[in-house]
């Protein structure tokens, strides 16, 4: 049983992972049309605040699956990534909406700055974990099948 568990969470990962890589391509792609003033700020934040929950709640899926299958080391590398995602949003600008863009912030230069780096750093910490989460798949495939 824990076999197939761990099988279903690492398969389960790498599909949602999937998902994450897009979402952080997209804001990557969204913000680099904003530096170069293809895109207006406040349609920017529509955009982008609607796949923030949605993205936290995948990645916590992630986290929870792993905890689930006993999974200690891919648990142990998503728990802080799970942890900045509440610290940020609790710390997010003052709206009605979900979110964390605030339209009115988002052009200073320091917070595009930020913003950019945060989305790269995202997407390289889940390139590495699909391609993680793929390795070890097949390694329990190998060792218990």
């Amino acid at each position: 049983m824990s076999v197939v568990l761990t099988i279903v969470s690492y398969s389960c990962g790498i599909l949602l992972d999937a998902f994450l890589i897009f979402f952080a391509l997209f804001q990557i792609i969204s913000f680099d049309e904003l530096r170069a003033d293809y895109r207006n700020p406040i349609d920017l934040c529509k955009q982008l605040n609607p796949l923030v929950l949605p993205e936290y709640l995948i990645h916590s899926v992630i986290t929870a699956l792993f905890l689930i299958s006993g999974q200690w080391f891919s648990l142990l590398i998503n728990v802080p990534l799970v942890v900045y995602h509440i610290q940020r949003y609790r710390n997010r600008p003052l709206m009605t909406d979900p979110g964390v863009y605030d339209p009115t912030t988002i052009m200073y230069a320091k917070q595009q700055w930020l913003t950019n780096r945060e989305a790269w750093i995202r997407l390289a910490f889940y390139l590495t974990t699909f391609f993680y989460y793929l390795v070890a798949l097949i390694y329990v495939l190998i060792h218990n099948f």
